[in-house]
């Protein structure tokens, strides 16, 4: 294991290193730290962080995960850690008096492309890219940008929104009123639900793929195009059915149908084959099934 750094305090645990990344006062502002971990295949890095800052992942061919944290003073502390094949990276306020702008700390994690993420913030982004490994992203407040991941993928927030571009996989997000856009997906199995957020699920229906898209109040929205084959079922309590689709839409094939008295709208139908399926449901929002131009 190979160490960048400057000021280390190393606290010895038994069988597992722990490393105090921690600036001195002078060197605080803009401080740079980095820790370089050689790990086999398929390892496991954990995040938490209560400090305000982006957390970018990206992935590499090589066996060595790479650390780097940039602190905006020493009002923050960032810790690391290696057991085996597992890599924890934890940042805690050192001052709780502190400006807001003073509890920043900005992480950049190069990872083996096969790496499973366990990631936990209270704010700023999350950012992975090009990583096939199952992931579980929690965040209070923070936005989740996902690009080229592969995997079982479990996304958290309360507010935060997300955008997931070419993710290929399972899927399950959950939030309380933030938004969520799947573009150019390859995902099999869907799981979506919002309180208050908007759904955009822009792609196609893999065939046997399985997907839920539930908000409260907000719009549901798929695009899809004439090649894809999907059962489609829409129901809303309070809200309305925009079927912009008419035209690929024929009566349903397999006979599923809704009760009348449990959904005030409804729509069923069926696209091609209707090999994979859909599920679109709301309480007072709009859910709206367009073919992609």
């Amino acid at each position: 294991m190979r160490t960048r750094m400057t000021c280390l305090t190393i606290l010895p645990v038994l069988g597992v290193g722990v490393l105090l990344l921690r600036a001195t006062p002078a060197e605080a502002a803009g401080t740079r730290v980095e820790k370089h971990f050689t790990v086999t295949s398929r390892p496991v890095v954990t995040i938490q962080s209560v400090a305000n800052g982006r957390i970018e992942v990206k992935s590499w061919k090589n066996p060595e995960i790479i650390i780097v944290a940039t602190q905006a003073s020493d009002k923050v502390a960032v810790e690391t850690e290696q057991a085996d094949n597992r890599i924890g990276v934890t940042s805690r306020i050192q001052d709780r008096g502190a400006r807001s702008e003073e509890l920043e700390a900005n992480f950049q994690i190069t990872v083996p492309e096969e790496t499973e993420l366990q990631i936990k913030t209270d704010s700023g982004l999350i950012y992975v890219e090009q990583v096939y490994g199952d992931m579980t992203l929690e965040t209070v407040a923070g936005d989740v940008h996902l690009k080229e991941v592969s995997g079982y993928i479990i996304i958290h927030t309360m507010g935060g929104s997300v955008l997931c571009t070419q993710c290929a996989g399972k899927l399950n997000f959950t939030s309380v009123s933030g938004n969520i856009q799947i573009l150019q997906p390859q995902l099999n199995n869907v799981n979506l639900s919002t309180t208050s957020g908007n759904i955009l699920y822009d792609g196609d229906f893999l065939r046997t793929g399985i997907y839920w898209m539930k908000s409260g109040t907000g719009l549901v929205e798929v695009r899809f195009s004439e090649n894809d084959s999907f059962d489609l079922n829409a129901r809303t309590t309070k809200g309305s059915v925009d079927n912009q689709a008419q035209a690929f839409l024929k009566p349903d094939s397999h006979g599923l149908r809704y009760l009348s008295s449990k959904f005030a709208k409804s729509l069923a139908g069926t696209v091609n084959a209707g090999l994979a399926q859909v599920n679109l449901s709301s309480f007072s929002g709009t859910i709206r099934i367009r073919k992609r131009d």
